[in-house]
């Protein structure tokens, strides 16, 4: 065998990975692995690259504070737990090619316009089991026959969706709903073998289908009958012998037995047999009595083993559709995903960006897509606009004080740019996004003392990480650089940043920089595509009220805060 087909044999430490893995689970979780059927990596090509600074400092999954709300919260609205996990996925790893991008738009748009078609899509959606986790435990053999029969009812869904799916949907939607495996002849077998609510274990009630095995049906027809075939065996031998008071019974030691009163006796037939006298009665059985003992005690056992016989028939049968089921997953989790953005968009009127291959980023009255949803009751969000690119506005300068809402105008431009670029719409009047490639913060204050690394180190090592790594399409946010050291050197520091990737031959990045170094406000003077702005505020008297509204121009002070 050999990973040349899966294009990864050239990456020998992500293999030592993934093998790593493998052993592990091999080992230590002993699980069978047959259902993991290939190998793939992370085409960064293909995606926008965010670095696990800005991850953490965008809060896109999680957050150092527990209470926070994340943009996951927000954007996830999806309704399979294949959707869910295939969203923090999208959110890791935008889009950087304009076509599938707008591919994901155009569902979005679809799905926006058209409320019915949306409205029966998320009823169906909500039907629909975690398909992933399901097959992966037919693979290992560990499914119970309820868990199939729920594999049954999700796979019955998917036709459903595939007609909601009208000649008026986007061809990329289409083409993904073509792709789907009906698996119509599983269906089948698994709805001709199981009954429609089998029990959760084999042996804890009725799991195999009447009909569907001869002899099963035979025993069950023992089993379930048992009690009238005493009824009646008791009647028979009551009118054939003349004994109205005989009864049959059943104890652990003799089995089932007939019970005749003293005063009967001497009506016993000569073809019982005698096994126990009692004080006032006799106790007989019967030839025909203990055959049927042997068949009524015998048959819950062989109902057990047949039953799990044709059970586990059914799911060596069902491993034929491993890979189909999976790729069903696949698709339905990304119709899930879309689903989600056209819910957000419906509910916190998103629009949709238009995305270009320019590197122009024009955003028209944006919104942290976060914080607007913490806002009170009757409080409305102070939208900004936000205009960049390489030629004449390569980098904003924003001055203001603390709590005026410059970092939260850095973030939502981050956010707007990677919401788009996963396919979503956007907290925008409009927005026109030259394709970016790369995201890099430096926000926030934090020391590493496991490693002897200082608030200042940290810094300098994350800032010299982005300075290391940018291109013409990167996006940069920087947040109060150079703040872990004292005044002077802070601001000679956060000038020959700037300075920096506003004169670097290699690219002409757009930034976003934050400072409370008014003296920065001087670059404006010497470099022509650095512009100031600040976060206006307002003075009353000795109140200061913040406007959160972004401007043109530096400003003056930071009222000491």
């Amino acid at each position: 065998k050999s990973l040349k087909g899966f294009g990864v044999d050239n990456l020998p430490d992500a293999i030592i990975a993934a093998g790593a893995i493998f052993h592990y689970l091999n080992e230590n979780q002993h699980q069978k692995l047959g259902h993991i059927s290939s190998i793939s990596r992370i085409e960064e090509e293909r995606y926008v690259w965010l670095d696990r600074f800005t991850i953490r400092n965008l809060e896109l999954i999680t957050s150092s504070n527990e209470n926070a709300i994340t943009l996951a919260d927000i954007l996830d609205k999806t309704l399979t737990p294949m959707g869910g996990r295939l969203m923090k996925r999208w959110m890791v790893l935008p889009l950087k090619d304009q076509k599938p991008i707008e591919e994901r738009l155009d569902v979005v748009e679809y799905l926006v316009a058209n409320e019915q078609i949306s409205f029966e899509l998320g009823k169906h959606l909500r039907e629909i089991g975690d398909l992933e986790r399901l097959i992966s435990k037919v693979a290992v053999g560990k499914v119970n026959p309820r868990e199939v029969m729920h594999l049954r009812r999700t796979l019955l869904q998917i036709p459903l969706i595939q007609k909601i799916v009208s000649d008026g949907a986007p061809a990329s939607l289409q083409k993904m709903m073509e792709q789907v495996h009906s698996c119509e002849s599983l269906i089948k077998l698994i709805g001709e073998t199981l009954v429609d609510e089998p029990a959760g274990q084999i042996g804890k009630g009725m799991v195999i289908r009447q009909g569907c095995h001869n002899e099963l049906d035979e025993l069950r027809e023992i089993s379930f009958k048992g009690k009238d075939y005493l009824e009646n065996l008791q009647n028979s031998e009551a009118k054939r012998t003349g004994i109205p008071s005989l009864k049959i019974s059943f104890n652990n030691v003799f089995g089932y037995y007939i019970e005749v009163r003293n005063t009967h006796k001497d009506k016993v037939p000569e073809d019982w047999i005698r096994k126990q006298t009692l004080v006032n009665a006799e106790r007989y059985i019967t030839e025909e009595l203990k055959e049927y003992e042997s068949k009524i005690l015998g048959a819950e056992e062989k109902m057990l083993v047949i039953e799990l016989q044709l059970f586990q028939e059914l799911v060596v049968g069902m491993a034929d559709y491993i890979h189909p089921i999976q790729y069903n997953a696949l698709i339905v989790a990304r119709l899930d995903c879309l689903f989600s953005f056209s819910t957000i968009a419906q509910a916190n009127n998103y629009k949709r960006p238009e995305i270009n291959n320019g590197f122009i980023l024009d955003i028209k009255n944006g919104r942290h897509p976060v914080i607007e949803k913490r806002l009170a009751h009757g409080e409305e969000y102070i939208a900004n606009d936000i205009f960049l690119d390489n030629e004449t506005q390569q980098m904003i300068m924003i001055t203001g004080p603390n709590m005026s809402g410059k970092s939260a105008i850095l973030r939502q431009t981050a956010l707007i740019i990677l919401m788009a670029q996963m396919g979503s719409f956007v907290p925008a009047d409009s927005a026109k996004i030259g394709l970016v490639d790369k995201v890099f913060t430096r926000v926030g204050a934090s020391d590493n003392i496991s490693s002897g690394e200082s608030t200042f180190m940290v810094e300098m090592n994350e800032t010299a990480s982005i300075l290391n790594n940018i291109s013409a399409r990167s996006l940069i946010l920087l947040d109060e650089i150079g703040r872990g050291t004292s005044t002077y050197d802070g601001i000679s520091i956060a000038w020959a940043i700037a300075e920096y990737l506003h004169e670097n031959p290699k690219a002409k990045c757009k930034t976003l920089f934050a400072t409370h170094y008014h003296e920065l406000n001087e670059m404006q003077k010497q470099f022509s595509r650095i512009h100031n702005f600040n976060v206006s505020v307002k003075e009353m008297g000795e109140k200061v009220l913040f406007l959160r509204k972004l401007v043109a121009g530096g400003s003056a002070h930071s009222f000491g805060i």
